[in-house]
């Protein structure tokens, strides 16, 4: 049960922050928190791939959630552009 509160900790903090780096603002915390999420299987899922590792703790973790929330911003961005 505590990896669930520490998951969603995490995924708001890198949602958060990945928010103020791509548009200036959050998006909520339950946006905040989906996308820190996201962020997060993403950054792991092409981290693996890469076979680059940012560590093993909090650290390593939250750094991993925010550049998968920027990659999954960045590109959910560019999709949805395309559409208008």
């Amino acid at each position: 049960m505590s990896w669930i509160i520490y998951s969603l900790i995490v995924g708001g903090l890198a949602g958060w922050l990945a928010g103020k780096i791509l548009k200036g603002s959050g998006f909520g915390v339950l946006g905040n928190i989906v996308i820190g999420v996201v962020g997060s299987l993403v950054g792991g899922f092409l981290f693996g791939i890469l076979n680059i590792s940012l560590g093993s703790g909090l650290i390593g973790r939250v750094l991993t959630s925010i550049i998968g929330a920027i990659i999954f911003l960045f590109v959910y961005g560019k999709i949805t552009a395309n559409k208008k």
